[in-house]
């Protein structure tokens, strides 16, 4: 089983990101666009730590993600795009998130509870971000990094969130297809 740990993001959000990539397809043909109804945020990737979801390994999973509790709901704006590792070398086109801090704190917390699993924790701060695109390396990119740079500060709507999913990646041909395997609500609201 191929999991990770994602928040999901609310249907305003998909669709004005959706829009934003119809407009921004014909900068660049060649990159490879996120489909909206799969966004998520991704919180933790776990990959093939947990073999079976019927096994004790997943049910302690299960239990120990359970276990998470904050005392708010996490907030985020939708704002601005930008690129992966940077302009020079673009490989991901990516949305920006102004987000509150207990975001990094649910994704600390995701990752002390799957530590005991074998999963290492994020070498990396938690940057949240939705990835649009993966872009052709070469590539000519220039017209899609200036049609970009004039996005630094359009906003795409914003999300409340009081849960957290854990979701199976099933890798396909077209494209992975995710499922959803449990959900946990970390703030009583």
């Amino acid at each position: 089983m191929r999991l990770f740990v994602a928040l999901d993001i609310p249907p305003g959000v998909r669709q004005a990101l959706g829009d934003l990539m119809d407009r921004l397809r014909g900068e660049c043909r060649s990159a490879r666009w996120v489909q909206p109804d799969s966004m998520h945020l991704t919180i933790k990737f776990i990959g093939h730590a947990i073999d079976r979801p019927d096994g004790p390994e997943f049910h302690a999973l299960h239990a120990a993600l359970g276990t998470i509790h904050l005392s708010a709901p996490a907030n985020a704006l939708f704002c601005g795009v930008g690129f992966f590792p940077n302009t020079r070398h673009p490989r991901v086109l990516w949305c920006g998130m102004k987000a509150s801090s207990n975001l990094a704190e649910l994704a600390a917390r995701i990752d002390d509870a799957t530590e005991p699993f074998g999963i290492p924790r994020e070498s990396r701060d938690f940057v949240p971000h939705l990835t649009l695109a993966r872009l052709p390396v070469p590539g000519d990119l220039g017209r899609l990094i200036r049609a970009a740079e004039a996005l630094a500060s359009e906003e795409f709507g914003s999300a409340r969130w009081t849960e957290f999913h854990l979701y199976e990646s099933v890798l396909k041909r077209p494209g992975a297809e995710y499922r959803k395997l449990e959900s946990y609500s970390f703030v009583n609201v």
